[in-house]
């Protein structure tokens, strides 16, 4: 087994609604996750929810706007293992886009109450975890 890679989400909810991107890439392929991507050596960890998040949607934020809400322990199978940390924007500029085609589909706000059932598995653990919009 290789070690565990650190992946970066950050989690977007404007009334009630959550982003999600529906992925294209190998992993995870056809489910939805939230921004976001692998932290890079010698990266800090804001800085990388940061510049996944302007690079998945075209959105920017800052640090100041960033909150540590959760981290999942991603086990996809016995050469995959990721650990993966949570971050809440609660302000952000820019128009959302679609800037990687090759790796996103399409970005779509899913109401609170209809999640689609095609999550990714980091995304899955996160909401059994921190059960995300159940309370």
């Amino acid at each position: 087994m290789n070690n565990p890679r650190v992946g970066i989400a950050t989690i977007i909810i404007n009334d009630n609604k959550i982003l999600l991107g529906l992925r294209k890439s190998e992993l995870g392929t056809n489910t939805w996750a939230p921004p976001g991507g692998k932290l890079d050596l010698g990266e800090e960890l804001k800085d990388c929810a940061i510049r996944e998040l302007k690079e998945e949607t075209n959105l920017t934020t800052t640090a100041d706007n960033l909150k540590l809400i959760g981290v999942t322990n991603d086990i996809f199978n016995s050469e995959i293992h990721y650990i993966t940390i949570y971050y809440e924007v609660d302000s952000y500029v820019g128009k959302l886009k679609v800037m990687e085609p090759d790796k996103c589909e399409k970005w779509k706000w899913f109401d609170n109450k209809s999640l689609p059932s095609n999550l990714f598995l980091p995304f899955q653990n996160f909401i059994k975890e921190k059960k995300l919009f159940n309370e």
